[in-house]
């Protein structure tokens, strides 16, 4: 497999039309259990003329002991950055695409504070389709760009932060739940979980408003 280096090649050019970028991606949207996540990094022209950090790609081509470093690194060469969440019972609610907005207008609001100017700002997200303008409660200017994650270091650095930070929180999860081993799976529907939930049913957090039993085993 030919692993592609992100670079900030668009971000570059993007941001000689707009004062600033904020990238979003997310992580755990087809989890059986657990909330998902966006993670959100701003990048401001300083950042990029830096350097991309070292050993940073999309998460799932970064090994699962090296996260953690690239994920520091990544928080400390963007300006700022947040992960957002949405709930197991809200994605139960509102449905997960509702729900993805919510976690990527909170993780906005978190990354800006009263520093950055959202408004101002070109968001950029990993896909083809604009989750979060039909959520957020400001306008916002927003480019769906299938393969960010891999192309775009600025999205690169939110996938990673949002994969560390959500399989943290699985892991913790665990220690609740031990027989749906979330600390090796984070949630997804590895044999072993779908065995614990036949044998155990669903926890608080499952997703229980999906056909869980004849969701596809990932692992």
């Amino acid at each position: 497999m030919v692993v592609v280096e992100p670079s900030l090649v668009l971000e570059r050019r993007l941001l000689r039309e707009h004062a600033l970028l904020i990238a979003l991606d997310e992580v755990g949207r087809g989890a059986l259990a657990g909330p998902v996540a966006v993670g959100a990094t701003v990048v401001d022209a300083a950042a990029a003329r830096r350097r991309v950090p070292h050993g940073l790609r999309d998460s799932k081509l970064v090994p699962e002991k090296r996260r953690p470093e690239v994920a520091e690194r990544a928080g400390a060469w963007a300006p700022a950055s947040a992960v957002g969440w949405a709930a197991s019972t809200e994605i139960d609610e509102i449905g997960i695409m509702r729900a993805l907005g919510l976690a990527a207008s909170r993780a906005i609001t978190a990354a800006c504070g009263e520093v950055w100017d959202a408004s101002a700002a070109l968001v950029i997200l990993d896909g083809n389709h604009d989750y979060v303008s039909a959520v957020h409660p400001a306008p916002l200017t927003v480019r769906s760009i299938i393969k960010a994650d891999r192309d775009c270091a600025s999205v690169a650095a939110a996938s990673v932060l949002a994969k560390v930070a959500r399989d943290a929180l699985m892991v913790e999860l665990s220690g609740e739940y031990p027989d749906y081993q979330w600390e090796r799976n984070k949630g997804y529907a590895s044999p072993e979980h779908r065995e614990a939930i036949r044998r155990g049913g669903l926890t608080r957090h499952h997703r229980s408003s999906w056909a869980i039993m004849d969701a596809p085993t990932l692992f």
